[in-house]
């Protein structure tokens, strides 16, 4: 297939890029490397099937090129990170929101499905015990910038979900609960880079908070594997769907196993949310998926543990000091 994945030079997107040329696809990627780094798609530089685009997702006569030469679209395209998102509100609004609607209207004139990448963040403050796609939302104020990517990603879920019922353009939508691995930066708060650089480093942990809040973390290569089940199988159109891992732990705890994991001699050290992301600032207490749907969809769940993560980012992390 010819295969068009935007934001392909992130995180998840460059993880995703190098798995759809390793099953005989062709690969467009496209990214205006605002938060994405050409490093992560280095070993695909020279590949035949293979073409980065560097441009922006609100460029619609670019995105309407790319997408009518597609047979498929993943469209990973967004503004991320915490920081990032309450330090540059605006821009990021206007990327998530127009960038998906223009991948939409474009992927709707030439026929194109489209794969989602939405967040557990819409979601909000919704602390129930197992997270299920039906769950209502639970947000602050919108004058909280803070919740303006909850706000952001519920729209493009909408939107998305909308051109499926009334336009009946083949979509699906997956809401990724903290998938952290190799390639992940730690400069927009990422909580596990961030961590394990600074034990790497025998340099103090900064918890944000008191660390009592509770996380679950899913390897970006079980996430690949998800993604690409779900988004050719025929069960899972017009669906949104969770993608996590479901164990829980507090992040005080994950400090601690990353201090005992890279035998580390750093400290941990807390910062109060306002002197972190300024005043006003909220966060979840917990955010724990529940993952019944795509097991049953598809039959997928997590492999990898969280001991198999840190693993991999130290690998990756002392590689390049």
């Amino acid at each position: 297939m010819r295969i068009l994945v935007t934001g392909g030079a992130g995180f998840i997107g460059s993880h995703l890029c190098d798995r759809l040329i390793s099953e005989g696809n062709q690969v467009t990627a496209l990214d205006d490397v605002s938060t994405g780094q050409l490093s992560n798609l280095a070993k695909l530089d020279d590949h035949p099937r293979f073409t980065l685009v560097t441009g922006s997702v609100l460029d619609i006569n670019l995105v309407e090129s790319l997408v009518a030469s597609s047979d498929y679209v993943f469209h990973f395209a967004a503004a991320v990170g915490v920081f990032n998102i309450v330090n540059n509100p605006l821009s990021s609004l206007l990327t998530n929101i127009r960038g998906t609607e223009n991948v939409l209207a474009a992927a709707h004139i030439s026929g194109v499905p489209v794969f989602l990448s939405s967040s557990s963040e819409v979601y909000g403050k919704n602390i129930a015990d197992s997270l299920s796609e039906g769950d209502d939302r639970i947000l602050g104020s919108p004058t909280v910038l803070r919740w303006s990517y909850s706000e952001a990603k519920a729209i493009d879920e909408s939107l998305t979900y909308a051109y499926y019922v009334e336009k009946q353009l083949e979509t699906r939508i997956a809401r990724f609960f903290n998938t952290v691995g190799p390639r992940q930066l730690g400069n927009y708060g990422m909580v596990l880079p961030r961590f394990i650089g600074s034990a790497l480093r025998n340099e103090p942990i900064t918890i944000y908070g008191d660390g009592s809040q509770t996380r679950c973390f899913a390897h970006v290569y079980d996430v690949i594997d998800a993604v690409y089940q779900i988004a050719f199988s025929k069960d899972a159109v017009g669906k949104v769907i969770n993608i996590g891992n479901n164990f829980e732990l507090s992040i005080n705890e994950l400090a601690e196993k990353i201090i005992n994991q890279t035998n580390s001699k750093s400290k941990i050290i807390y910062l109060p949310y306002k002197e972190a992301y300024g005043k006003g600032f909220e966060d979840m207490e917990r955010r724990v998926p529940n993952i019944d749907l795509i097991h049953s969809l598809v039959g997928w769940k997590p492999k990898r543990n969280l001991s198999e993560i840190i693993k991999d980012i130290s690998h990756e992390m002392l590689s390049q000091f």
